[in-house]
Formats: structure tokens, sequence, C-alpha cells
């Protein structure tokens, strides 16, 4: 399982001109699953996340958890994490779960972060825009 976390201002997830999902501050997190994934890595993940201090405290220093500082998760599902160019310029996603099973692993995911906070999604599977603000900017890679 492998989440990249963006802290960001404003974001949002359009599909087919429709907002599916949408914050004002907080993270967006690209989340893709691949063979093995299960409920034990998602747990770990999704409290890593929540606990992760990226955000400012009053002296300016990365020390705040998004539980420490507020707002929200937009959390969209990124097969693409899983690319593999090493054969050549044509990217193979064989090593990204897909189907049923990854939706169900996203799911149970978005199910966990909600135990800690507020959350927005995209739409498994479709054609998604994402808008962002990334504040820093701050992208961190999490693997489990």
């Amino acid at each position: 399982m492998r989440v990249l976390v963006q802290r960001s201002g404003e974001a949002s997830c359009t599909v087919d001109n429709n907002i599916t999902g949408k914050i004002d501050s907080g993270l967006v997190l690209l989340v893709g699953f691949t063979e093995g994934d299960n409920i034990d890595k998602i747990s770990y993940l999704a409290r890593k996340v929540v606990n992760l201090r990226i955000f400012p405290d009053d002296n300016g220093v990365m020390n705040l958890s998004i539980l420490d500082f507020g707002g929200s998760i937009l959390s969209i599902s990124q097969f693409t994490l899983y690319a593999d160019t090493q054969k050549g310029n044509r990217p193979s996603y064989v090593k990204a779960l897909g189907g049923e099973e990854a939706k169900k692993l996203y799911d149970l995911f978005n199910e966990e972060l909600r135990k800690y906070v507020k959350v927005e999604t995209g739409s498994f599977g479709a054609e998604m825009n994402i808008s962002l603000t990334n504040i820093g900017p701050t992208t961190i890679l999490l693997e489990r």
C-alpha cells in the first residue's frame, strides 16, 4: 500500500463536471494498493497519516498533525502509484491491485481515516480532475 500525502489548502475532485469531494485545508491523499495489502496495513497507514507532524506550530516548525491543526482529508484512489517503467517508457501497472478488491481496500482505508477526521473522496475508477494548492510544498510518500 502506498499513500502520497500532500499538505494542502483548498482542494477538490471533479468527475463529469460534478464535485465529488472538496476540502478547505488539510491533506490530499493519493492511495494505491497492491497484492498482499490487508486491514493491518490499512489501519497502520491511516494512523500514520493522521499523526504525521507536517503542519506548522506557532513558531513555523512542522510539529503538528492534522489532529492538532484541524482540517479535512481528500482521499483519491490512484493505481498509478504502482507504475513500473523499468522495461521502457510505457508504464506497466501489473503490481497495482485493481477492480473490486482495490475498491474494498480503498473504502476500508477511508473508514479508518473517518475515525479521526472528516474525509472527502474522489470516485473510484473514474477519470478525475484534482485541483489543489500544495502548501510548502509538502509531499511525503508512505508505504507499508
